[in-house]
């Protein structure tokens, strides 16, 4: 079984072969290899100084020989307000070594790269740089810096960058034995993911990822049905719509699920989701009805008949 390298468990692998991941920040960031004399992990979750304030989880975050900090994000599926999450992440981590009464020459330069598998926009980059500027274009600072990969786009170059987009969107033997690259980095990424796919533990992660996206899109189809029969007295657009609100709806549901099987309270539900309180609130009210097990499918059947009556009541 062929195992993609855009999987969380994978990529964290990979990475974790410092041959790897030095050829990669060589190539993504452009620096010497010689600055990369040494790598330190750090923890992936971001800490927080109150309560109120988010907590950061990101894929991995490393240190280089020169302090500079590193994270590295995999994101397959977009996301809403992806560009303001990517800014958080980036500043939480900036800031967080800063304490109370410190001086600021403490705060070390932050670079973020991002590898979605989605397109941000129509535009044919598909790496591109941000750094903080004036209106003229002059440099303010680079003391942040975000690296942004979008694999989804036309390539249009033979060098390293377009070498790794082209390793992180194989899906087969044939698509690695197509890359051809003298680059020992890709050559060992391409190696290390040939073991990992005959790895049991990650073909069995692997496995049940598939598994779980396989499921997850029955039950958007679910969904969807329920949303165009919903829909059929209004017009057969208006089905589309509502179906495709319902999916959204029900990945909420089961989200939160989760959490409630974990013993997690409405307000941390939120603030982990970045929801609003009152419609995580909403949802834990009637999921309570299904403890200890709070089946997904249940409560958005019951929260999906409660929306129809309501509806109904405002005709």
């Amino acid at each position: 079984m062929f195992v993609s390298p855009k999987y969380d468990d994978v990529i964290k692998e990979l990475f974790g072969n410092l041959r790897v991941l030095k050829y990669f920040l060589r190539d993504v960031l452009g620096i010497e290899l010689e600055r990369i004399r040494s790598i330190r992990f750090r923890s992936t979750f971001i800490r927080r100084r109150w309560r109120w304030q988010k907590l950061g989880i990101l894929d991995i975050v490393l240190e280089l020989n020169d302090d500079t900090k590193v994270s590295i994000e995999l994101q397959v599926k977009q996301v809403k307000n992806w560009d303001k999450r990517q800014l958080f992440y980036l500043s939480k981590l900036y800031a967080e070594d800063l304490r109370r009464g410190e001086d600021y020459s403490r705060l070390k330069k932050c670079v973020g790269i991002s590898i979605l598998d989605f397109n941000r926009d129509d535009s044919p980059e598909y790496h591109r740089v941000y750094r903080l500027k004036d209106k003229n274009g002059k440099e303010y600072s680079d003391i942040l810096e975000l690296h942004v990969l979008e694999l989804n786009k036309r390539l249009t170059g033979q060098g390293e960058v377009e070498d790794w987009i082209r390793f992180f969107n194989a899906e087969s033997e044939e698509d690695l034995d197509m890359i051809r690259t003298k680059n020992p980095g890709i050559q060992e990424a391409i190696e290390e993911l040939r073991r990992l796919s005959m790895d049991n533990p990650i073909r069995a992660l692997y496995e049940a990822h598939q598994k779980k996206v396989r499921d997850q899109k029955a039950r958007d189809e679910y969904v969807w049905d329920l949303g165009r029969e919903e829909g059929h007295r209004e017009g057969h657009k208006e089905g589309h719509r509502q179906g495709y609100e319902e999916g959204e709806s029900y990945k909420l549901v089961e989200m939160v699920c989760k959490k409630l099987r974990k013993g997690k309270t409405a307000e941390e539900i939120a603030e982990e989701l970045e929801e609003e309180l009152a419609e995580i609130q909403a949802i834990c009210v009637k999921a309570a009805a299904f403890v200890p097990r709070y089946d997904a499918e249940e409560v958005f059947k019951a929260l999906f008949r409660d929306g129809k009556q309501e509806r109904g009541r405002n005709l």
